[in-house]
């Protein structure tokens, strides 16, 4: 092996580290001074499908969807797009948050978007053990499609990556991105398919909704879970998807995510000279 690649390796090895230890402790800076501490960050959401499961379930009476329980059937999406949105949300003021770190010569301030993500990564980590322990209660058995949770979990945080690059670098020049953060998410909430089942919509539609990338990843976690029932000749059977049985989809959010993390890597790249001066 070469001095070169020794050289890359253990340099990688140090980004990682340093990231984990830095994402640790904004868990903790971000709820210092309450009670519970970090542990805010997993009682809002679990409160949340807690509610929905009142509310759909108990109040409204769902009826069982793809012959899942509603609650089951939502919470793999659920909880996909909340590691999204909160990826993205935190990593839009990072500089301004870091602004300390930002004005050192020496540091390598490319890591503090993805300090962000990695935060949001260790609460979604647990969210992906109570989505199992669920589906346990509910009586489904670990499956060999489960293990596309690895797949993707490690899509959804590349992607993340490259957005939290480009947000937090154009958020120091305008701040109005972080509004208009705040509106995409909310949009592309009810664009992904969370609350309502993509089968029941027209094709045109369908394919109108495939264009938001982070279909693929929600859409993509229920997937991994549930069996999705189809009639062949007459026979309803149930069919296991596996992500490359979606090829254009896949095509479609791998190129989507390379041009975001050129877009992302090259801005950050471009204004950070600026950033001291701006912040």
């Amino acid at each position: 092996m070469s001095k070169r690649i020794k050289h890359y390796l253990t340099k990688t090895k140090e980004y990682f580290f340093m990231i984990l230890k830095f994402a640790i402790n904004d868990l903790k800076k971000r709820y210092s001074g309450s009670l519970l501490g970090f542990l805010w960050a997993y009682i809002q959401p679990l409160v949340a499908i807690l509610v929905f499961w009142f509310i759909f379930q108990i109040g409204l009476r769902n009826s069982d969807i793809d012959d899942a329980p509603f609650i089951a059937w939502l919470i793999p999406s659920y909880i996909s797009w909340t590691f999204i949105s909160d990826s993205i949300l935190q990593s839009t003021n990072v500089l301004y948050e870091y602004n300390y770190l930002v004005k050192k010569v020496k540091f390598k301030i490319e890591i503090l978007p993805l300090v962000k993500v990695t935060s949001s990564l260790i609460v979604h980590l647990f969210f992906v053990l109570f989505a199992i322990f669920i589906f346990l209660i509910y009586g489904y058995m670990p499956d060999i499609h489960w293990l596309q949770l690895f797949y993707y979990c490690l899509a959804a945080t590349i992607c993340l990556g490259g957005i939290s690059w480009l947000v937090s670098s154009l958020s120091v020049f305008w701040k109005d991105i972080s509004q208009i953060v705040n509106v995409l998410l909310q949009i592309g909430f009810w664009l992904c398919p969370i609350f309502w089942d993509p089968a029941k919509q027209s094709h045109t539609i369908g394919m109108i909704l495939k264009v938001n990338p982070m279909y693929y990843i929600t859409m993509g976690y229920r997937e991994c879970f549930l069996a999705t029932s189809v009639i062949e000749n007459n026979i309803k059977s149930t069919h296991w998807f596996f992500f490359y049985e979606h090829p254009y989809q896949t095509l479609y959010f791998w190129l989507f995510t390379l041009v975001i993390c050129v877009l992302g890597c090259f801005s950050f790249k471009k204004l950070k000279h600026h950033f001291p001066d701006l912040l």
